[in-house]
């Protein structure tokens, strides 16, 4: 392989690069504690400082060493951190970035005055994993999921290699990505925040937990479950409660359902209501966004939606690889007073967020919801400072992207009263995960609407540094989903792509989420339709307007992007090179084949194998379909672990055009999955990225 011509060393940039992945902010408002992810040699390390909000100060770092350190949870008095850890092998010892026996275990790092002191250990089964950790409201307590036995599928005992003697598999939710064999589910445990203390299991079942929740007063604990025997193939989570005092496992009770799933639950300070994240329809597609829901939380009457018109999904649904992907989006929902609840929601590419009434007497919605801050913002991970004394500009953090620039810790003031028109500027309050962007040069982002068939296609436009507007060798990036949407900072893909000259068009084509069911509507079953029509229409506004050379278009994209690329090349001879990443070749076998693909063709009306009809709507969705008239040439890559778009999809696309005698590459990445190309070995990231400018530069440059 060549060297990269690009003017910036992959190798330097990922090495360097920093994400603030996760955090929590004290009761009070006083400081924040955030964990900041680097690399070290060929290996992921993540360390937990403490930021001063109040006063101001510099960080403050609390723990060090080989660690994984990892969510989170500041005690309501603020004395302790309760937080996973697990040791990272030296880069020596055998290959992937993969933990120790005693993986995520949890520990509690005491604070005095504002200075660590040291972490201790609680007592829980080893080579069990520790999950969520949540601390009661007296901070006596903690909550926490870990996987537990009896094992779900294994039979036989374990030989010195770590395989069981076989797999007995009896439902669908066997293989989970980024998980692999789900031998285990997660339950919920209680245990005294002391030295020595024994956890108590609460729940049972061939079924998990998440979204731990206690009550206000510290006698239940709520959480999402589906433990209904159908789950694996009508999946429908709901919220459910059990008494936090158990000495035993208890049958939960169910507290708040919709037609569809509803999830992260979060209860008001006074008890009386949980409000929770879900699908109102039982039949609902991908044109539904998940809204926000208030009922009882003694589920004697169905829940509510708060702001059904709102047409925007809750949570975080843009897409950068800034982000880091290791830790999931943190975007519950946080009552900040009886009559106020914040959450995040996504709209045109931003996350942020808003701010939603109810009246505390009915649960039902007392006004609009409106946006704490209409700034280019893409957040990650939210939380609400609710004790006494929190002051307004330290009540709303976040972890988030603002405008272009990496991950950092920001704050959102809080207007005085209850006025709903809100525009307050995000501040930025550390610069731990940005600084190492100074080394490098920026892409210049900016966003264009591009005249489309549906409508204007939201564009985002990357340029080299100092390119001005002269047409460029151009690529296409297509986000994943499809219910992705890119955002206005950009990946690390573009940052490189830029800096070795070319121009990238990123749109949000239609089936994007946060651009409401119109935008989503018209894709659903009909992959390589309208969507594929606002590629091009993308293209034909950037050459039009004198950025990209006609001659010199290049595509790019991964999971459903990877689709697009597929689909593309085999209906269309205008791109002179393309990479293709954990695609979509053949819908008939990914049906089966993906982890959740028969949940996910339900519920974007893809097509099914019970019916000729069903069986041709997923053929004709399916890039294989087109091979013979593909030319462009294609580099696909592809996580040898991934299973939610499986090699086998992509083989079948590479042994066809290598049969037909066309220009390939099929590169396999071991160990890895579906998001690689951000939580990969950092060596297999600085490959792929290499591998894509000089495939770019042989067959788009030239």
């Amino acid at each position: 392989m060549r060297s990269t011509p690009a003017a910036v060393d992959p190798a330097a940039v990922i090495g360097s690069q920093v994400v603030l992945e996760e955090h929590d902010v004290a009761a009070d408002g006083s400081f924040a504690v955030v964990v900041r992810r680097f690399v070290r040699g060929n290996r992921y390390r993540s360390h937990l400082w403490l930021v001063p909000l109040r006063r101001g100060g510099r960080p403050i770092q609390l723990t060090s060493g080989a660690v994984r350190d990892t969510w989170p949870r500041i005690s309501p008095d603020g004395r302790a951190i309760a937080f996973r850890r697990r040791a990272v092998r030296p880069a020596g010892r055998g290959g992937a970035s993969r933990p120790d026996e005693d993986d995520n275990r949890l520990f509690v790092l005491p604070l005095r005055g504002g200075r660590p002191g040291r972490p201790w250990a609680v007592r829980t089964p080893a080579g069990r994993s520790v999950g969520e950790i949540t601390w009661s409201p007296d901070g006596r307590r903690l909550a926490f999921g870990q996987e537990t036995d009896p094992p779900r599928f294994l039979v036989g005992e374990k030989g010195h290699e770590g395989e069981p003697l076989a797999r007995r598999i009896t439902r669908i939710d066997w293989r989970l990505d980024e998980v692999g064999h789900v031998d285990r589910w997660d339950h919920l445990h209680v245990v005294e925040a002391r030295r020595g203390a024994r956890p108590v299991r609460l729940t049972e079942g061939d079924w998990g937990v998440a979204g731990l929740a206690w009550s206000p007063d510290g006698s239940r604990i709520a959480f999402t479950a589906d433990p209904r025997p159908d789950a694996d193939t009508l999946p429908r989570s709901s919220i459910w409660t059990v008494p936090a005092d158990a000495t035993k496992p208890e049958p939960p009770g169910e507290v708040l359902a919709l037609g569809g799933r509803a999830y992260g639950p979060a209860w008001s300070p006074d008890g009386r209501w949980l409000a929770a994240i879900g699908v109102e329809d039982a039949d609902a597609h991908d044109d539904e966004s998940p809204g926000l829901f208030v009922g009882p939380a003694d589920g004697r009457a169905p829940a509510r939606a708060i702001a059904p018109g709102l047409d925007r999904p809750i949570g975080n649904w843009s897409d950068t690889d800034l982000f880091g992907w290791f830790a999931g989006s943190r975007t519950t929902p946080a009552w900040l007073d009886e009559r106020t609840i914040v959450a995040v929601v996504t709209s045109r590419g931003r996350s942020g967020p808003w701010r939603f009434v109810i009246d505390p007497t009915t649960g039902r919605a007392a006004g609009e919801p409106a946006p704490l801050t209409r700034a280019d913002l893409a957040t990650y991970s939210f939380a609400l400072a609710t004790g006494p004394g929190a002051p307004p500009d330290a009540k709303v953090t976040l972890l988030g992207c603002v405008d272009a620039r990496p991950m950092e810790l920001v704050t959102v003031a809080l207007p005085a009263g209850d006025g709903l028109r809100i525009d307050a500027e995000p501040r930025i309050r550390t610069r731990l995960g940005s600084r190492w962007r100074d080394r490098f040069p920026w892409p210049r982002m900016r966003v264009v609407e591009a005249p489309g068939a549906g409508g204007p296609i939201e564009t985002w436009i990357a340029s080299p540094e100092g390119s001005g507007d002269a047409p460029l060798p151009t690529v296409v990036d297509v986000h994943g989903g499809p219910l992705g949407g890119w955002t206005p900072a950009p990946s690390i893909e573009v940052v490189l792509l830029c800096a070795a000259g070319y121009r990238v068009l990123l749109p949000n084509i239609r089936g994007s989420a946060a651009y409401g069911r119109d935008w989503i509507a018209p894709q659903l079953g009909d992959w390589g339709g309208v969507d594929a029509d606002d590629v091009h229409a993308t293209v034909d506004h950037a050459i039009a307007a004198g950025l990209a050379d006609a001659d010199r278009i290049g595509l790019l994209g991964l999971s459903y992007g990877g689709f697009m690329v597929n689909w593309l090349v085999g209906t269309s001879d205008r791109f002179r090179a393309a990479v293709s990443e954990n695609g979509v070749t053949n819908q008939v076998s990914a049906w089966a084949n993906s982890d959740t693909g028969v949940a996910y063709d339900r519920d974007a009306r893809m097509g099914d194998p019970f019916s000729p009809a069903g069986v041709d709507r997923l053929w004709r969705q399916s890039p294989l379909a087109n091979v013979a008239r593909i030319r462009t040439p294609l580099l696909i890559l592809q996580g040898e672990a991934d299973l939610r778009c499986p090699p086998a999809d992509n083989e079948q696309l590479f042994v066809a055009l290598r049969t037909l005698g066309r220009t390939v590459e099929y590169v396999l990445y071991p160990e890895e999955f579906h998001v690689y190309q951000a939580s990969g070995r950092p060596d297999r990231r600085i490959d792929r990225m290499t591998r894509i400018l000089d495939w770019f530069e042989r067959y788009l440059r030239a």
